[in-house]
């Protein structure tokens, strides 16, 4: 069954939870994790609801948290606070007696849902006949278990934010050019801070199916190939935006994920993904001022916890990731209290073949030094 199809078929959470006090809510969640004590495991992505995360037992980014659930080996649920593709990922590293679950089978991600495997096929089949056998694919992380399935077995790999510049770079010592997945703006910064000029890069429309050359680059030159694909919060930071802070607040430093335009990055003071950006705000100076362009839910923890700092987030109307914040209290009892009653409510399987496939990229990316 598809995703679409489970979501087709995903149950209204029951009018009891909406009657709820919050305290009572927190009461039975607590109560729930002390009686499961260590056969539950909950991980918590940065980008979750304050009322939730304080449920996590560890943060962090999704990676990170499919690793830490894959070294636990006495969970034996693995309730993940997060979205889609990142519980794919904590199914496939964990061992076949654990399984993971969803509270909100609609949290998924807007970005990995620009690049479907159909579409990645025909995209690869008709590039070929352009460049040949000189592409090797590249897949960020925020991408469906099948797409990272497809680049491990055309050769290629995983990529975080972390480490997208070496990755990159690792590509190139296997082909003359690459393929990046599904996020064009991530591609497009590292490609570009490598050295690589915007006239070397070209973009893949799959929903015209066709090849975008602004530049009118000839084929042989063309280095990067970026699927057109982005992240629908971090496309709301824009240059206007910095150039009204550097009016209004000139003391105060940008700092923005590499999701980000390339404009924006530009014009940012510093750039890079969700942990250097935490890690950046917790070694700053105090008293000094910064704007984040990432998403909200981690900008106002950050301005709560480090409160020596003025923090704001960069746009001053952004709202939180509305498929990251599906996930509440209500259904995090919803499905927590329906563990207790033996039924697993939404969990996360993905094929054998997919994720034999889809292991191959990501651990060509972990044996990177």
């Amino acid at each position: 069954m598809s995703v679409l199809e489970q979501i087709a078929q995903v149950k209204r959470i029951p009018e009891k939870y909406n009657l709820m006090t919050t305290a009572e809510k927190e009461a039975r969640i607590w109560a729930i994790k002390e009686k499961l004590g260590e056969k539950l495991f909950i991980p918590g992505h940065h980008y979750q609801r304050d009322e939730v995360i304080q449920f996590a037992d560890v943060t962090g980014d999704s990676l990170q948290l499919a690793q830490l659930a894959a070294e636990n080996k006495k969970a034996e649920f693995i309730v993940f606070c997060g979205v889609h593709f990142m519980a794919e990922t904590a199914d496939m590293l964990t061992e076949d007696n654990q399984q993971v679950l969803l509270p909100d089978l609609k949290a998924g991600c807007s970005m990995a849902d620009m690049a479907n495997i159909d579409q990645t096929e025909k995209a690869w089949s008709q590039l070929k006949q352009l460049f040949g056998e000189t592409m090797l694919p590249l897949t960020y992380v925020n991408s469906t278990a099948a797409i990272k399935a497809f680049c491990g077995k055309y050769g290629g790999a995983t990529v975080t934010s972390s480490n997208a510049q070496k990755m990159v770079q690792w590509a190139f010592t296997q082909k003359e050019r690459l393929l990046f997945l599904p996020d064009q703006h991530l591609g497009r910064n590292t490609a570009y801070d490598l050295g690589i000029p915007l006239e070397q890069m070209v973009v893949w429309d799959p929903i015209q199916e066709q090849l975008v050359n602004e530049f009118n680059t000839p084929l042989e030159e063309v280095k990067v190939i970026l699927w057109k694909g982005h992240c629908s919060v971090h496309e709301k930071f824009t240059t206007s935006h910095i150039e009204q802070l550097r009016k209004n607040e000139p003391e105060t430093k940008v700092i923005v994920h590499p999701e980000c335009t390339h404009e924006v990055v530009r014009q940012a003071d510093l750039n890079g993904s969700t942990h250097y950006i935490i890690e950046t705000i917790k070694n700053a100076e105090k008293g000094t001022s910064w704007a984040i362009g990432t998403e909200m839910n981690l900008v106002q923890r950050l301005a709560k916890t480090y409160s020596d700092l003025s923090i704001v987030s960069l746009n001053p109307t952004m709202c939180a990731c509305l498929t990251m914040n599906r996930i509440d209290l209500d259904h995090l009892l919803w499905s927590l209290e329906d563990l207790m009653e033996g039924k697993l409510r939404h969990p996360i399987t993905v094929d054998k073949e997919i994720t034999k496939d889809a292991c191959l990229a990501l651990q060509r990316m972990l044996e990177r030094p």
